[in-house]
């Protein structure tokens, strides 16, 4: 006797603005508003006409530096079939500085005629799809910009023994880049001798995995995220042997190991930064405590 109460795996729709602002690379998705119905042009028949409407993306233009509306300017008019794919190309621009724009490589087709629903494939955009690498983070790695941005793309096509590769080798190459500003903030702070040695020590120390054991724990508090180390957190995911993991976990340890070392660098950035503001304060007060008494 079969079984009647076998259930469909339900498919997952995603808008087509969900789509466009949020979706990597190299993915087939279904969409739930891929096609209005209507005319292409006044006095034509009605047919299945792409959706592009407004999205949310990540403007780096200097008048906008966050997330701005952005409206499409081309490729607004494709005409979409059930029977195949269309190819072609949606750009977008901000609509708040009107210089920066994205461009979109799709394919689309609907699931039937006069039906809002159907199928996209992002084969890729331009700008390079994910969220903006803080500044801060590549003040941090320096030399390794290229090599870090070649990561974040591994991670966001959801390669992730590559972005753990690339990730590693930044880190790797960086550490006393990195161990020299946490030296900076300590000194700054009025860390221990004791600390400030160990620290100095792992500058000095050329295995990358023993470097990071050694300064695990002479972490300054307020470079601590959540209470840990992460100089500790950055040991525990980077001394995983990367072929002892599947690509999905490796994916998972790339992402972490970006996230440690966005916040680490927000950390030094603003304890440098609070550092000078005090520096700046005592020199502005002494400077007219000095001109007082000079009167």
């Amino acid at each position: 006797m079969s079984n009647q109460s076998e259930v469909k795996e339900e498919i997952e729709y995603k808008t087509i603005a969900e789509f466009l602002e949020s979706t990597p690379p190299n993915q087939l998705i279904h969409i739930s508003d891929i096609a209005d119905w209507k005319s292409k042009y006044a006095s034509s028949p009605r047919t299945n006409i792409m959706r592009t409407p407004e999205i949310q993306l990540h403007c780096d233009h200097d008048n906008c530096n966050g997330t701005r509306f952005f409206r499409c300017i081309s490729g607004s008019s494709e005409v979409l079939k059930s029977t195949d794919y269309e190819f072609f190309y949606v750009k977008y621009r901000c609509s708040n500085c009107q210089s920066v724009e994205k461009t979109f490589s799709l394919a689309a087709k609907v699931k039937a005629d006069t039906k809002p629903t159907g199928e996209c494939y992002k084969f890729g955009e331009l700008p390079t799809y994910g969220p903006p690498v803080s500044p801060k983070l590549i003040k941090l790695i320096g030399p390794d910009r290229d090599e870090f941005l070649k990561g974040r793309r591994c991670e966001n096509q959801g390669l992730g023994v590559g972005a753990f590769i690339y990730y590693r080798r930044v880190v790797e190459n960086q550490k006393n880049r990195i161990f020299n500003d946490i030296i900076k903030v300590s000194e700054r702070i009025g860390a221990t001798p004791d600390k400030l040695n160990i620290l100095r020590s792992a500058v000095k120390e050329t295995q990358f995995s023993k470097s990071l054991d050694i300064a695990k724990d002479a972490m300054p508090e307020s470079l601590l995220i959540n209470g840990h180390s992460p100089i500790l957190l950055l040991h525990s995911a980077l001394s995983e042997g990367v072929h002892a993991q599947t690509d999905e976990q490796c994916l998972e340890l790339a992402g972490s190991v970006r996230i440690v070392l966005g916040e680490l660098s927000e950390r030094l950035s603003q304890a440098l930064k609070n550092e000078a503001e005090l520096t700046k304060a005592l020199s502005t007060l002494m400077n007219k405590k000095s001109t007082a008494l000079k009167k």
